[in-house]
């Protein structure tokens, strides 16, 4: 695939081949980062990727990357599918090295072991290839990376190896017996296997990404010029009529326009009950159709399409730098230079203290092959990978590392009520009759009169007539509307109001009517030529499960803010209901931001949970924002974290993987530092053969991606866990 070129767009991401070390990343980044132009650089060892924004040229990003001593691939090659073949060749590779060299080594080290000195040349002839043929990958990068005057762990595993080799080579053309053919053949080998299960790990980790990209068809079935015809998704348009039989997946987002059957969304929603789709209803890529046939008109493809903006926003997420590697990077990059003068120092030291120059050099090797920094450069990566990847395992897309790490530490979470906490669709809740009228006469009296409005509340009172079953809409003559106080419309012979007060209002309903006042409700007040008919009480309803969500919060620490544009009556009465902290109401989108800008002010760290676009600036101003996924792009593009099926209940999910991420960062940094702390003094005073240091450097490798991967199988305390 031919590279891009021109200038980049704001920001982009592409894999960069040749990295095996916390140094190598660290060298590709810094080296990105000083070309003119690039306001960040990251580059990610677990993921193989850099991601950079500014304003530079393609051209100029692939140049950088090649005088670091890497390969840049194009962006198109870490799509999931290219990426996931890549990778499998790349571990197929790796296995196939391995075993080789492993049963090349093993005959090596029980003749070295034994001392079998007769067996000196068979040694040589079986070593020979494990360290110069299976260990190639390890020079060749050596030789690359001094070409550009840098080094890294593929630097000390060729000297360590090689060292042992040479000095083996020249004691047996001398007649000696201080052969360690089978120390480098076990340095190779053992590297070989820590790589093989190390990139195992990474493919496990970044599985979510593989698996999200698989639910998107390569094909689709296109009503064009009166032919139905199947194209690649490539071809595929806005405007576009998609056709879908049962079984197959939806290629794109668009609207039902002919048709009918369930659709599985259970990747969206959790729900893996069908959802039943007519004409004019959205569906969404990916979905899976079970029961009859839909023709869909597309309305997003491509880039656009919700399962590609969820592929790669977790791409993003996983490829994207916590704050608690910068430790990591900043130890890792000097870490090579300082491992090269320690086993030098070791060497000449145990020479001058009077030791054999095969002794010394033993030393000198263990020093090289025990200090590799993998496991300090992946301890933050593969925990990231793991963390960002669950989450999406259970509905919560993470934009960036940054955003995952700091919800661990939320201390106010601010609310929005419509949409996040209700469901955003008001419902008729009390019926109230005025004295000697019944419910049923007020409820059609009502739905007559509000036949033709389009209000929101008009909606709810037809709503109510249909849910209770009552059938077709009454007949309505003479419709008519008059802004601020309500319709009017003749029902059954009666000249029917609905309405506010002034125009339907009755001084016998009014102090019940002030009681659903002082709970949150808007008021419909209902009258025909005869007097009042009654009021009927209107409200959002709180979303299922919002209850069980709210405690889980609480009983994370977090203080819960509510803040409304909705009267503050009503955001009281939710508040009071839920059991919130605080209730703000009557506030705009200015005053949401605001209050959390003072509250980070005052030291807080502050998240905020939002919808629509009015919550926009506060998500922004938040340190962690969440928004729901049945919201705005707006609220979407503004959003750290977005809830995909709109339950709250994932906010306190997030929270709580994001600690328990957090505290597998700590684990894998603290043992990742302790083991290079203590290992390189050991290994200087001679307590460790190089075979014994490169099992262990090996083990501390696979030890913190293992560790990372528990992660994997994180469950959350509530409800979120099924």
């Amino acid at each position: 695939m031919s590279a891009p070129t021109g200038p980049i767009p704001a920001s982009v991401s592409f894999p960069v081949d040749g990295m095996t070390c916390a140094s190598c990343s660290t060298r590709v980044e810094r080296t990105l980062a000083r070309v003119p132009g690039v306001q960040v650089a990251q580059v990610n060892l677990a993921t193989h990727r850099a991601t950079v924004s500014g304003s530079v040229t393609w051209e100029q990003l692939f140049e950088a990357v090649r005088k670091a001593g890497y390969d840049p691939l194009p962006p198109a090659s870490a799509r999931a599918d290219a990426l996931v073949e890549r990778e499998r060749a790349h571990l197929e590779a790796l296995r196939r090295r391995w075993i080789a060299a492993a049963v090349l080594t093993a005959p090596v080290v029980v003749m070295g072991m034994a001392m079998w000195h007769e067996t000196a040349w068979l040694q040589a002839i079986l070593a020979t290839p494990v360290v110069f043929v299976a260990g190639a990958p390890f020079y060749t990068a050596s030789l690359r990376q001094l070409r550009h005057g840098t080094a890294s762990m593929d630097t000390l595993v060729a000297l360590g190896a090689g060292a042992a080799w040479a000095a083996s080579m020249g004691a047996l053309l001398q007649g000696g017996h201080g052969l360690y053919f089978e120390t480098g053949a076990v340095i190779v080998t053992l590297i070989l296997l820590g790589r093989w299960l190390e990139a195992r790990a990474r493919g496990r980790a970044g599985e979510s990404v593989r698996l999200l990209a698989e639910l998107a068809p390569t094909v689709a079935r296109v009503q064009r010029d009166g032919q139905e015809r199947t194209l690649p998704m490539e071809a595929v348009r806005r405007g576009d009529r998609v056709v879908v039989l049962p079984g197959e997946r939806l290629p794109v987002d668009g609207v039902v326009r002919e048709g009918e059957g369930a659709v599985d969304e259970s990747m969206m929603t959790g729900e893996s009950l069908g959802v039943r789709r007519r004409p004019g209803d959205r569906v969404v890529g990916g979905s899976v159709v079970r029961g009859g046939h839909l023709v869909v008109e597309a309305t997003a493809v491509g880039e656009d399409a919700t399962l590609e903006r969820i592929v790669r926003m977790v791409e993003e997420a996983q490829g994207s730098r916590a704050e608690a590697q910068r430790l990591a990077d900043r130890v890792s990059a000097r870490f090579v230079p300082m491992v090269l003068v320690a086993a030098l120092l070791t060497g000449l030291g145990w020479i001058a203290v009077g030791a054999a120059p095969e002794v010394a050099l033993s030393h000198a090797v263990a020093v090289l092959v025990i200090a590799c920094p993998c496991a300090l450069g992946l301890a933050t990566p593969t925990a990231i990978m793991a963390g960002t990847g669950r989450a999406a395992d259970l509905g919560i897309l993470v934009r960036d590392a940054p955003t995952l790490e700091r919800a661990r530490a939320l201390q106010v979470l601010f609310l929005d009520k419509t949409g996040t906490l209700t469901k955003g669709a008001p419902t008729v809740t009390e019926l109230l009759p005025a004295p000697g009228r019944d419910a049923p006469a007020l409820l059609r009296a009502a739905a007559g009169a509000e036949r033709y409005s389009e209000h929101p509340l008009a909606v709810a009172v037809r709503s109510r007539w249909e849910a209770d079953g009552h059938g077709p809409l009454p007949d309505a003559r003479g419709f008519r509307a008059e802004a601020g106080r309500g319709v009017a419309a003749e029902v059954d012979g009666h000249n029917v109001r609905a309405g506010g007060p002034s125009w339907a209002g009755s001084p016998e309903l009014e102090a019940q009517a002030q009681e659903l006042v002082a709970r949150g409700r808007c008021l419909v007040y209902v009258a025909d030529d005869s007097g009042p008919l009654g009021v009927l009480g209107v409200a959002d309803p709180l979303r299922p499960g919002v209850g069980a969500a709210v405690a889980r919060l609480r009983a994370l620490g977090l203080r819960l803010v509510l803040a409304s544009g909705d009267h503050p009556a009503a955001a009281a009465a939710v508040a009071a209901e839920l059991g919130l902290d605080e209730a703000h109401g009557g506030l705009g989108p200015a005053d949401k931001r605001a209050m959390i800008e003072a509250r980070r002010a005052g030291g807080a760290v502050v998240g905020m949970v939002g919808d629509g676009v009015n919550d926009a600036p506060a998500l922004a101003a938040a340190d962690v924002s969440f928004a729901m996924g049945s919201g705005t792009d707006v609220a979407l593009g503004s959003a750290g974290m977005v809830l995909v099926n709109g339950d709250l209940d994932r906010v306190a999910t997030a929270v709580e993987l994001s600690r328990a991420t957090l505290r597998v960062v700590r684990q894998n940094l603290f043992w990742a530092l302790a083991y290079n702390v203590v290992a390189v003094p050991v290994a200087a005073l001679g307590l460790l053969s190089p075979m014994v240091a490169s099992a262990a450097m090996a083990l501390s490798s696979v030890s913190v991606v293992t560790n990372a991967l528990r992660l994997r199988r994180f469950r959350p305390s509530g409800p979120a866990a099924g």
